[in-house]
């Protein structure tokens, strides 16, 4: 609600400023500014969280509350076992079901991404053709819009800030606790001693 009604506002003081009609709560929700900068953020989130788990299965960080062992392998990283007790559907199903399914986390992520990359894109387009009409100038095409530095300084901005929220906890663990915390070491732990 808040980044609602404060891009409402803050949409229609910059209309104002352009001696331009300002748009109704609704006409908002719908308009290209606000449907461009939510899904510009949530391309960003599906982005880090999907390199994040990808990167996690090859990538680790001696001393990482956030890593996997180096030496050692884990329980995410055995085979299925059909016959185990309460297994999901598609670990006794097989197959390319069970292909799926056991990359479904990554699979979800990149589709989530790629829809928000492009709601982020038409959308963004979308704001940037109103803003050229208000302004009496023409209003460009997708592949022209492609080549905007404006559409890459959205993504790149927030896609740099979520590379950055994740680095600093796997880098900050090795050396900081939280006790009570399950994204920390024991308070005890060495600070070579993956989590």
């Amino acid at each position: 609600m808040g980044k609602i009604v404060t891009g409402w506002k803050y949409h229609n003081e910059e209309l104002t400023e352009e001696n331009k009609s300002t748009l109704s709560l609704l006409e908002y929700l719908h308009s290209g500014h606000f449907i461009q900068s939510t899904f510009e953020n949530w391309e960003s989130e599906f982005l880090q969280m999907g390199t994040y788990v990808i990167l996690t299965v090859f990538l680790r960080q001696i001393g990482s509350s956030e890593s996997k062992s180096l030496n050692e392998k884990e329980s995410v990283d055995r085979n299925p076992d059909p016959l185990r007790k309460n297994a999901p559907w598609p670990v006794r199903r097989g197959g390319i079901i069970l292909k799926l399914y056991r990359n479904s986390l990554s699979l979800t992520f990149t589709i989530l991404f790629e829809l928000s990359f492009l709601l982020h894109v038409f959308r963004s387009m979308k704001d940037y053709n109103d803003e050229q009409r208000r302004d009496g100038r023409a209003e460009t095409e997708l592949i022209s819009y492609l080549t905007k530095p404006r559409l890459w300084f959205e993504s790149f901005q927030n896609w740099q800030s979520e590379f950055v929220s994740v680095a600093t906890p796997v880098i900050l663990s090795i050396y900081l606790r939280q006790q009570g915390s399950p994204e920390s070491k024991s308070v005890d732990a060495p600070h070579m001693e993956n989590g």
